[in-house]
């Protein structure tokens, strides 16, 4: 624990549906939801006028249009919010490089080593929010404190748009009548075996007797509560904390059995996720591919090459030879691929084969096209150029039909990433 409350977390405040009201007038003032209206979306953010009815990420689309009837349901747009997202991070880093993404829209900071420049806890946090709110036209919340877990909490008390820096020596006074759940660990399991012993808040756990902890959530959950209870947190902030992969997985409206019509399905969630590598500069070794079946029981497959790739023709090859070898005459709900083994491009080495000796040849060639392809679509949009394999009735369907959060109405285009935080945000 700090002697001064030098960890920073900052959360983007809505993110998702903030961009898009960001970005369309029409919306602001508005409640807007973003994912999908069939039968089986899942709402992937809401804006706080959506939220006041009750609406929340990872509910039902059905549920949210009961409780709010006259939201308005926009398709995800996951390049405007990466994109939104690396000007938040490059003005965190501005400030300190010690800064650890946690998703698209939140972050820790140790500000620690800033303050002669920057000045205390509440003067950067105000710098950083001024900032974000004149370069990207969004609001963030910010907490601070000893340790890193009290400073996401805070941020959370702070939203929304606001910032709480909670004062060295105030710590347990601000944790203690918290609802329990604050914590990180406890899930809805644990909080039913808290419960038993009359746990509502924080400070009733920390009442509890560690050993009273262990004997009913193991050692290491028991110690890990009873600490964070006490405010005893030693984790740092680590700014090398990388992506372990990168996917793109979409549940159907209507369970799928024909094979062709899911391979051309893969084969579009896999130009995706190259584009996605190579936007980040990544490649990767482990190709995954997930099915699950209508009865919720999902299986996946993995296969890990000799040289990372981001490239969509060989990513796409493996992938097919992984779905090629899964039961699909049931119906598939869900369908996913995925890279992970991942780091920076340009470090790996190609091996020379005699059997293919243009082979580094070809794949040069390959990734120029690739290259070329990804020019097109920052500069005229993602639909505006594909394989003839993503054409669907006619029109061009890059990658974006749907996601995990579900199907959208009438096609309309989407694409995933992570999950936007924890629906508090």
């Amino acid at each position: 624990m700090r002697d001064d409350a030098t960890f920073l977390h900052l959360d983007l405040d809505a993110f998702f549906a903030s961009v898009e009201q960001r970005d369309d007038p029409a919306l602001r003032g508005r409640p807007v939801i973003v994912g999908g209206t069939a039968d089986r979306g899942v709402v992937a953010a809401a804006s706080y006028e959506a939220r006041a009815f009750g609406v929340h990420s990872a509910m039902p689309s059905v549920r949210a249009r009961r409780l709010c009837p006259d939201a308005v349901f926009v398709p995800p747009r996951f390049d405007a919010y990466e994109a939104a997202s690396r000007e938040v991070m490059a003005i965190m880093r501005s400030v300190t490089p010690l800064v650890e993404p946690l998703s698209l829209d939140e972050a820790f900071m140790d500000v620690a080593g800033s303050r002669r420049i920057h000045g205390d806890p509440d003067t950067i946090a105000a710098h950083l929010r001024d900032r974000i709110r004149s370069e990207v036209r969004l609001t963030a919340s910010v907490g601070g404190a000893t340790t890193k877990m009290l400073a996401k909490i805070a941020s959370d008390l702070a939203k929304p748009d606001g910032v709480r820096i909670v004062e060295p020596g105030t710590e347990l006074a601000v944790l203690h009548p918290l609802p329990v759940r604050r914590l990180w660990g406890v899930g809805p399991a644990t909080h039913q075996r808290l419960e038993r012993f009359g746990v509502v808040t924080i400070g009733d756990l920390a009442a509890l007797p560690e050993a009273t902890l262990v004997a009913t959530l193991g050692d290491a959950a028991g110690r890990h509560l009873h600490a964070l209870a006490w405010n005893r947190d030693d984790r740092t902030v680590e700014p090398g904390r990388s992506v372990k992969s990168i996917g793109h997985e979409e549940t159907f409206s209507v369970d799928r059995t024909d094979r062709g019509e899911l391979e051309r399905e893969l084969h579009r969630m896999v130009d995706r996720v190259a584009t996605r590598l190579r936007a980040a500069g990544l490649v990767g070794r482990t190709v995954q591919v997930k099915v699950r079946y209508p009865d919720f029981r999902t299986v996946t497959r993995a296969h890990t090459v000799e040289v990372a790739t981001d490239l969509a023709a060989e990513i796409g090859g493996v992938a097919r030879t992984l779905l090629a070898g899964l039961d699909l005459a049931v119906g598939v709900r869900l369908l996913g691929v995925s890279v992970s083994g991942l780091r920076e491009a340009g470090g790996e080495v190609e091996q020379l084969s005699l059997a293919a000796p243009d082979a580094v040849e070809v794949r040069a060639e390959r990734r120029a096209l690739e290259l070329a392809v990804d020019a097109v679509r920052e500069r005229f949009g993602s639909d505006a150029l594909g394989s003839a394999a993503h054409t669907d009735r006619g029109r061009l369907r890059t990658g974006r039909a749907g996601s995990q959060y579900g199907p959208l109405a009438d096609g309309a285009p989407a694409d995933r990433r992570d999950a936007e935080g924890d629906g508090r945000g």
